[in-house]
């Protein structure tokens, strides 16, 4: 069984757990998250389940993102300027790289990062729940495409 394929039993199992339904415009979105090999926006899987579903809503997809976001199995990617984006594959707290040019998204990992929230929480007083960590700035690509951006 692929990976892609495990973590969409492991999603189904745990929303028909949770006694949710399991309808095809849902479980196109869910496929899509996880067959993008990027971090789609919401009117980006909209327009790719549309293709099947011409009659689904925008709501719908909102609704769906949701659900599996408070489920813990999608992490929202807040953009600066733009729409979010969704990453289903690494749905836990992890930094990204964003280009401020032509939007690409890359995980980054290789920081100590469970470390410095650690630290920050032992500093602060804080009980650290969530956190974000996005870079912005210019891909290798847009830099030699001389981007004024």
């Amino acid at each position: 069984m692929t990976d892609t394929a495990s973590r969409l039993d492991q999603i189904l199992t745990k929303l028909r757990a949770l006694d949710c339904r399991i309808t095809p415009q849902r479980l196109a979105v869910l496929r899509i998250l996880l067959e993008s090999p990027g971090h789609p926006t919401m009117e980006e899987i909209y327009a790719q389940v549309r293709r099947d579903f011409p009659t689904v809503s925008l709501a719908t997809i909102y609704k769906t993102a949701t659900l599996l976001k408070g489920l813990g199995e999608v992490l929202e990617v807040g953009m600066r300027h733009g729409s979010s984006r969704y990453d289903a594959h690494k749905p836990y707290p992890h930094p990204h790289v964003i280009c401020t040019h032509c939007k690409a998204i890359l995980d980054f990992e290789e920081l100590p990062l469970a470390e410095l929230t650690q630290a920050i929480a032992e500093k602060t007083g804080f009980e650290i729940r969530d956190h974000q960590l996005e870079f912005f700035g210019l891909c290798p690509a847009c830099r030699e495409g001389g981007s004024p951006t």
